[in-house]
């Protein structure tokens, strides 16, 4: 891995009730080219149409993937995420995007924030996640 994990856990530890599996770290040390993704949606990136309206699992997939194929287009990858900050509309969401976080962050151990906020954009999402990345020198 070229960036440095500060204290990297599994919250499997940390939240043991959700029987979630991301790992995460509490600080992250990065040198190289940053990447900053603008908040990344629900939302096709060529067509700007909405995927999985009402389903919290479809939605994440849908960031992630979005955030995956911005990575490759500036030249990074998901194990170079640096942080991670998720908001959601709904708490009982966040099992079921945190679960899809982690299938693609795994082994990466990314910094990570999460929010519970009032709306989004469109009132048919229901979570968004910005990413930043560093390309290591």
């Amino acid at each position: 891995m070229a960036h440095r994990r500060i204290r990297p856990f599994n919250t499997r530890d940390t939240y043991p009730e959700q029987k979630l599996s991301n790992d995460l770290a509490q600080a992250v040390v990065a040198r190289g080219t940053m990447v900053f993704l603008r908040g990344q949606c629900p939302q096709d990136l060529d067509t700007a149409e909405d995927v999985g309206i009402g389903d919290p699992t479809a939605q994440a997939h849908k960031v992630m993937q979005n955030i995956r194929q911005l990575l490759a287009e500036a030249g990074a990858d998901m194990s170079h995420l640096c942080k991670l900050v998720v908001y959601l509309t709904d708490i009982r969401h966040r099992e079921a995007v945190y679960r899809v976080m982690g299938e693609y962050t795994q082994g990466v151990h990314p910094v990570c924030t999460g929010l519970v906020v009032v709306a989004l954009a469109r009132p048919t999402w229901l979570v968004e996640i910005d990413a930043t990345a560093v390309i290591p020198d």
